[in-house]
């Protein structure tokens, strides 16, 4: 698959071309990740059906799961209204998308409190 040319004009990167993605799980809905993908990690995503991210503090492209094994399979795609976020539903393989060992990145209250569990230990994966 590839991306459309009528889509790559409408989408709304910021002035650093990345462009807000959140991955959620296909199944249950719950929201995984939030990530920033520049044009060619958008692309590379809707190419291998695997989700790709630009990583800002590393200024380069990422596979999700190169490093971990866990690895996001892309079902469907959807960019919002202002065509300036994308909305993946993935399946995560692996069990975790957190990189600090959590099923889901939002595994804290405002307030602090951690209201998940651990699915791996982030010592033996990076």
């Amino acid at each position: 698959m590839k991306l459309s040319d009528d889509i790559r004009a409408q989408l709304k990167f910021d002035n650093k071309g990345l462009i807000t993605a959140i991955a959620q799980d296909h199944e249950t809905n719950e929201i995984l990740m939030l990530a920033f993908m520049n044009l060619e990690a958008l692309e590379k995503t809707v190419e291998t059906g695997k989700a790709h991210y630009f990583s800002r503090s590393r200024g380069k492209l990422w596979l999700k799961g190169e490093s971990s094994g866990h690895v996001q399979l892309v079902h469907d795609m959807y960019i919002d209204c202002d065509a300036d976020a994308v909305l993946m539903k993935v399946e995560q393989l692996g069990g975790g998308a957190c990189h600090m060992g959590y099923r889901s990145c939002f595994y804290r209250t405002l307030e602090g409190d951690v209201v998940s569990e651990k699915v791996f230990d982030p010592e033996d994966v990076y």
